[in-house]
């Protein structure tokens, strides 16, 4: 994994919908289920929901609050 990835999650906003403006990292599970059922977007922003989803997916979002 790239570890540039932790510290864009934790500065990035999502861009649009339901929940734009949040950022990554305090999207809600529910949101990121939805894409992993519906399908991640194109790209780095998806790559990036992925990893947030599977943080949050297994209990490791205290390896984020360092980096905020």
């Amino acid at each position: 994994m790239d570890s540039k990835i932790l510290l864009e999650i934790v500065k990035i906003k999502m861009p649009f919908g339901k929940y734009q403006n949040r950022l990554l990292c305090d999207l809600p599970i529910s949101y990121l289920e939805w894409f992993a059922a519906k399908g991640w977007p194109a790209g780095k922003l998806g790559q990036m929901l992925a990893t947030v989803y599977e943080i949050k997916l297994n209990g490791l979002e205290y390896l984020l609050k360092p980096l905020r």
